[in-house]
């Protein structure tokens, strides 16, 4: 089992930033694959970004460029640095993990967290 827990969401005004955090507890976090979701209201679940075991990672066309994963093993946390800041970029956004799986279908991801709010005014 992983338990994960994203933090650093809020509000922010357009071409602003913001660092989310999603801390990881349980076996051994640098083994499993990581990846970035979001859900913005009356829309469906969106792959944003993904982060394998061995840090390769892949992006979202809305937001490459832009938006930057990566993950600290020794403290089990994966970080979304998000940059230029549109408010389009307005939903909740889901850290997602998993042993096998490292791609952008959200149906394969085991472990997930409970998301945090991320707002962007205009």
């Amino acid at each position: 089992q992983v338990q994960l827990e994203e933090s650093g969401g809020g509000l922010v005004q357009a071409g602003g930033s913001l660092r989310l955090s999603c801390a990881a507890s349980g076996r051994t976090f640098r083994a499993y694959h990581t990846a970035w979701f979001r859900q913005a209201p009356g829309k469906e679940l969106e792959f944003v970004a993904r982060i394998s075991m061995s840090s390769l990672t892949d992006y979202a066309d809305s937001v490459k460029g832009r938006f930057t994963v990566s993950r600290d093993n020794a403290n089990d946390t994966v970080y979304l640095r998000m940059n230029s800041l549109k408010p389009e970029d307005t939903a909740v956004y889901y850290c997602a993990a998993d042993y096998h799986y490292t791609g952008s279908e959200s149906g394969k991801y085991d472990y997930w967290g409970q998301g945090t709010q991320v707002f962007v005014s205009s």
